[in-house]
Parts: C-alpha cells; sequence; structure tokens
C-alpha cells in the first residue's frame, strides 16, 4: 500500500509518503518564524501559510518518494483536533486528491497517531509493530498533556488529561514571562541545562492526587508572582538560566512521577512518549533513568517525529485501512474540537 498523508492542524504544513509501513518522505514546513512577534500562533496567518505552502510541500514530498499521484492506493489526512481554519486546509486538499484519483481516503486523529509514533524508528523510518505491547502512552505538546493506556494495536483508553494549561503551553507562557521569544519551551530546555533546578521551589500541580489528571495553571501563576516579586532576576543570565531549570523541574516531575505511578498501578511494563514536549531533553534524561530503575521498556518518540507530522498521520491511516476500519464520506466535515476517546 502507498499512501499519501497530509496534515496542518496548526502551523507546520506537512505531506508524507507512506508504503507498507516505512516512510518514504516526511516534508515539514514550520511557521514558527512567521508568529515569533505575536507570541503565538495566529490562526487566520496559519492557513493563509498552509494554502501557499501546501502545494510545493506535497510536491516535495511525491518527489522524494519517487511516487506519481496515479501510484497511490490512498490518502489520509490530520481531521482534529486542531485549528478549525488550519485543519479546513489540508483535509479538504487531501479529500480533493483522493476525489481525483477515486482513492480511498481516512481523516485521522492527531493524537491518536501521536499514539504510534513511538514506534516508529530507523533509517529510513520503519514502523515496528512487531514489539508492540500494551502501554501506558504519555501525550505531551503545546495543547495537550494527556495519559492513555493502548491495550492493544488500535484500542485504547483515556485515563485521564489536563483540566487547564498543558505543559507545552506552560512552557511558552512562563518563558514569555521571562521575555524569552516564542516559542519559548525549546529556549528553557537550552538554557535550564546550564540552570540550577533546585535554586527555587514551585509547586507541583496535582503531583500527590491519585487520578490521571494533570494542572499546569497554578504553576504558571506561581512563576508570574514569582517574577513580579523578583524582577531584578531577569537582568541576570546564570539567574535565568536557574529559573528555566526550577520551572522546567516542576514540570517534569509531575509528568515522570503521574505516568509512571499510571503504568505501576495498571501492571503495564511499558511506557512511551510523544509529542512537541517530548523533545526537552531534561524529560527524556528522568524518563530513561526511571525506566532503567524501574526495569521498564520505554519508547520516546524521534525527535523528528515528536512535532506535528504527516509521517505519523500516513502510519496510523495505513495500519487502520490494513484493519478494515469502515471508510468514511468524501463529504466529511472536519473536528477541531475532537476528542481522543
Amino acid at each position: 500500500m502507498t499512501l499519501l498523508a497530509i496534515e496542518t492542524s496548526c502551523d507546520e504544513t506537512s505531506a508524507a509518503v507512506v508504503r507498507d509501513g516505512k516512510i518514504l518522505s516526511n516534508t515539514v514546513s514550520s511557521q514558527v518564524k512567521l508568529h515569533v512577534e505575536y507570541g503565538g500562533v495566529v490562526p487566520e496567518l496559519a492557513a493563509r501559510e498552509h494554502l501557499k505552502n501546501l502545494l510545493p510541500v506535497t510536491r516535495a514530498a511525491l518527489h522524494e518518494a519517487g511516487i506519481s499521484p496515479q501510484e497511490l492506493d490512498a490518502v489520509a489526512a490530520t481531521q482534529g483536533p486542531g485549528l478549525g481554519i488550519a485543519l479546513m486546509v489540508g483535509f479538504k486538499a487531501a479529500q480533493a486528491v483522493a476525489f481525483a484519483l477515486n482513492k480511498p481516503f481516512l481523516g485521522v486523529n492527531h493524537h491518536e497517531a501521536h499514539l504510534y509514533s513511538p514506534w516508529i524508528a530507523g533509517t529510513p523510518p520503519v514502523a515496528d509493530f512487531s514489539q508492540f505491547q500494551p502501554n501506558v502512552s504519555l501525550i505531551v505538546s503545546g495543547g495537550h498533556t494527556m495519559l492513555v493506556i493502548v491495550e492493544s494495536e488500535l484500542k485504547h483508553r483515556v485515563l485521564g488529561g489536563t483540566i487547564d494549561d498543558a505543559a507545552g503551553e506552560c512552557f511558552d507562557k512562563t518563558g514569555k514571562m521571562m521575555g524569552l521569544p516564542y516559542p519559548a519551551g525549546p529556549i528553557i530546555d537550552k538554557l535550564a541545562a546550564e540552570g540550577n533546578p533546585r535554586a527555587h521551589y514551585f509547586p507541583r500541580p496535582m503531583l500527590n492526587d491519585r487520578n490521571d489528571d494533570f494542572s499546569f495553571s497554578g504553576l504558571k501563576t506561581s512563576v508570574r508572582y514569582f517574577i513580579r516579586d523578583h524582577p531584578e532576576l531577569l537582568n541576570d543570565r546564570q539567574k535565568v538560566c536557574d529559573l528555566c531549570a526550577s520551572v522546567q523541574e516542576a514540570i517534569v516531575e509531575v509528568l515522570e512521577a503521574k505516568t509512571f505511578r499510571a503504568a505501576a498501578r495498571l501492571g503495564i511494563r511499558c511506557i512511551t512518549v510523544s509529542g512537541g514536549v517530548s523533545c526537552n531533553q531534561k524529560l527524556r534524561q528522568r524518563f530513561e533513568q526511571a525506566a532503567q530503575l524501574e526495569k521498564i521498556t520505554l519508547r520516546l518518540a524521534d525527535k523528528s517525529l515528536c512535532t506535528d507530522n504527516a509521517a505519523m498521520i500516513g502510519i496510523l491511516a495505513e495500519r487502520k485501512l490494513l484493519a478494515n476500519v469502515p471508510l468514511p464520506s468524501l463529504d466529511e466535515e472536519i473536528q477541531p474540537g475532537w476528542v481522543l476517546a
């Protein structure tokens, strides 16, 4: 099976070609520089960029894969969740391609695709499901933080999620308070490497709650008040590094503790982590150390597949088509608020 996948859920335009579990191409055009001056993603600007970039990105993906449109067996696209005006661009374009070629079309849940990205590895990337086993999966990104139990392939259940701010949003918003440019998460990661994570103590919201939910709004508020009371710290680079390290420590400790606690409670010996925040070096180190200590199998999504990308959309779509999932009508619409069940 040869499949074209398109992803435009937020501010990255991506197209990928997948064949028999192998990613032949995965082209991504980022809009980060466009949104920097606004301190966040502006939906209308994102949609305009998708309209401008989608055709050249898709052509590049097909060219890299050495595939012509006529050789495609199916087409897939992100159906949700995401920014409605951005989703519309890729979803409707993919539907049009499927209609023109008279090929099957499948809309994919962006979060569900993240669940399977840790099983994609190698050069070229290959989806290796031979080692697939029940796992507790942490999806952690700018807009979402959730724990999911994947009992078997294509069978999952959400354990809990954020009740307010996501971890990635907390990184970006606290970074903005420090005067760091958007997106602040990667910058905090870099500065924190030079800082002392015990320089300041910030709250670990819901750390000791017995449920699998997350909350980061209280941490964000605590950082705001701390900066208000100690504005002079922002004029000293080392103190900024210490502040970044302390904020990062609070976020990562909550993510690690709640993920491993859920796995222990359920008797699951495999944990996977995906989503944009899983690029964070401290998070990866802490999860690797904890997994080694607990003798648990850990699968971290490759950094190239952590952020929004069409490859994971294509891999999941292919698995679903091979499992003979019912195909939707080509008249289906986007689902911006599509909640992973």
